[in-house]
C-alpha cells in the first residue's frame, strides 16, 4: 500500500513530536518528593508565610527536581508530640515541631527556653539558636538531618482576666509549651497546664484552662483573641519565654539526595531558614498585636520594677535546670553562657 507525501510528513511529524512531549513531561516531573508534616493548620503563618515559600524556594532552585509537599494538621496521622520519631522512622520525610513537646528528650535545648534569657525579637533568638545547635546539637538530634533550629519572639500571657503583677497569676490555669515555661510559670503563681497548642482553642472554650502563653504569630489560627479578652507583654530584652522549633529531615533520605540537591537544601537551610524565620516571627507579631489592640482587646506591658521581681522570683528555675542537667552529666552553665553569649552577639546585629 503506498503513503501519500501528505501522509507521510503528517505522521513523520507526530512521530517526532511523540518524543518531544515525553521530553518536556520528563523535565517537568520531580525526580524527588517529599513529605513535610506539621500540627498547625494550612492558614497558620508558619504554614502560610514560612513552610510554603521554604519549599517553594527549593523546588525553584532544584528546577523542579525537588518537590515537597507539605501535609498540615498531622493529616499524615499521629500526634504532636510524635512528629520527630516520624521523621526519624520515615513516616514523613521532614517534620516541623517543638522539641518541648518531648520534654527531656532534648536537654541542651532547653537553654533558651529558660525564664528570661531569650530576646524579645525573633530575629535574636532564631539565629543565636541556630549558631548554638550547630555546636551543641548535633549529638542528641542524631537520629535525623537537623535543617534549622531556632526560636520565636517574646512570649505573650493571653487570659481570661487582666495581668498585671504576680498577684494577678495566682491561680491562673494558663497552657505552657515546654516544661521550663510551666515551671517558671509555677514559681510566679500560676496553676500551669501543658498541651499541644492545637488543643488550646477548645480547652479555652471548655474553661479547662484559663488562658495561655503563645507568641503574638500564633493567636489567628486557634482564635485566641477571640476567646480572651487580656494579653500581657514584658517590657524589653530579656522576655518571659520563647520555645524553640526544630525542622528535621529524615537522614536516609537527606543522605539520598542527589549531590546538587543536597546542596539546594543545605543552602535554603540552617542559618538562611533560621534568618527567614526570625523575621516572619517579627513581622507578624506587630500585625498581630495591632489587630488585637483594634479589635478592643486589652494589652497590658508590666513595669519594669514588676519585671525584675519576676526575674527574681524565676531564679530558682534556671539554679534548678543547671543542677539537673549536671545530673545528666551536661554542663548546663556552659551551655547557659554560649546561649547569652550568641544571644549578646546577635542582639547588636
Amino acid at each position: 500500500m503506498s503513503i501519500s507525501r501528505r501522509n507521510f510528513i503528517a505522521t513523520a511529524g507526530a512521530s517526532l513530536a511523540a518524543p518531544a512531549v515525553l521530553r518536556v513531561s520528563r523535565a517537568n516531573a520531580a525526580e524527588v518528593t517529599l513529605r513535610l508534616h506539621h500540627f498547625l493548620p494550612a492558614v497558620s503563618s508558619v504554614h502560610t508565610y514560612l513552610l510554603a515559600p521554604w519549599t517553594k524556594r527549593i523546588e525553584s532552585e532544584t528546577g523542579g527536581r525537588l518537590k515537597i509537599d507539605i501535609y498540615p494538621s498531622m493529616q499524615l496521622g499521629g500526634a504532636p508530640p510524635q512528629l520527630y520519631d516520624q521523621a526519624k522512622d520515615g513516616v514523613a520525610d521532614i517534620i516541623w515541631s517543638l522539641p518541648g513537646y518531648t520534654a527531656g528528650r532534648f536537654p541542651s535545648t532547653e537553654v533558651f527556653e529558660l525564664p528570661f534569657v531569650a530576646s524579645r525579637m525573633a530575629r535574636v533568638n532564631a539565629r543565636a539558636a541556630q549558631e548554638f545547635a550547630e555546636q551543641h546539637l548535633k549529638e542528641e538530634t542524631k537520629d535525623v538531618r537537623l535543617l534549622c533550629f531556632w526560636c520565636h519572639d517574646q512570649g505573650v500571657i493571653h487570659s481570661r482576666r487582666q495581668v498585671r503583677t504576680m498577684d494577678d497569676l495566682k491561680g491562673l490555669k494558663l497552657r505552657f509549651p515546654t516544661r521550663l515555661a510551666g515551671e517558671a510559670l509555677k514559681a510566679l503563681g500560676a496553676s500551669p497546664i501543658g498541651m499541644p497548642v492545637p488543643q488550646v482553642p477548645e480547652s479555652l472554650a471548655q474553661g479547662v484552662i484559663d488562658g495561655a502563653v503563645v507568641p503574638w504569630e500564633v493567636v489567628p489560627s486557634i482564635k485566641v483573641h477571640e476567646l480572651v479578652k487580656y494579653h500581657t507583654e514584658i517590657p524589653g530584652s530579656p522576655t518571659f519565654y520563647t520555645a524553640s522549633f526544630m525542622l528535621a529531615m529524615n537522614k536516609a533520605k537527606y543522605e539520598g539526595l542527589p549531590d546538587d540537591l543536597r546542596k539546594v537544601v543545605d543552602a535554603q537551610s540552617g542559618m538562611a531558614f533560621a534568618t527567614e524565620a526570625g523575621k516572619m516571627f517579627d513581622d507578624i507579631g506587630v500585625k498581630v498585636s495591632d489587630m488585637v489592640r483594634n479589635r478592643g482587646n486589652t494589652i497590658t506591658t508590666i513595669d519594669e520594677s514588676e519585671k525584675a521581681k519576676w526575674i527574681k522570683t524565676t531564679e530558682p528555675v534556671i539554679e534548678g535546670w543547671i543542677k539537673q542537667m549536671q545530673g545528666r552529666g551536661i554542663d548546663g552553665g556552659k551551655l547557659l553562657d554560649a546561649a547569652r553569649a550568641s544571644l549578646a552577639r546577635f542582639e547588636k546585629v
